[in-house]
């Protein structure tokens, strides 16, 4: 199981990031593959999905902002960041879908994203 995630920094207000992740074929043949953001002190929660067919969905905080792409040649999934708000600020990770996050016992390390006022 690997999960490497990429593309965070720092980024004002307004600005955009394309955050990537690589995930190993055994956990990408999964269906659903999802974004999730944990900011500090809070759980994790669940940003969008993707299905292998390319079907999306979006937490009603980042719909019409965000968007998830996956690549399954690549065995990678995107998330382009568009007008981004200081409460974006939190560490992204992928992973298979669940609705119960804490369930899962792999994750890859994250990638910090920062938006500055």
């Amino acid at each position: 199981v690997q999960l490497v995630e990429s593309g965070g920094g720092v980024v004002q207000a307004g600005g955009s990031l394309r955050l990537s992740c690589a995930a190993s074929g055994t956990i990408f043949s999964v269906a659903i593959m999802g974004w999730y953001r944990q900011s500090l002190g809070e759980q994790r929660e669940l940003v969008a999905t993707i299905t292998s067919r390319g079907n999306t969905n979006y937490a009603n905080s980042v719909k019409g902002r965000f968007t998830i792409s996956r690549d399954n040649a690549k065995n990678t999934i995107y998330l382009q960041m568009d007008s981004l708000k200081p409460e974006d600020t939190a560490v992204y990770y992928c992973n298979r879908y669940t609705a119960s996050p804490a369930t899962l016992s792999y994750w890859g390390q994250g990638t910090q994203v920062t938006v500055s006022s």
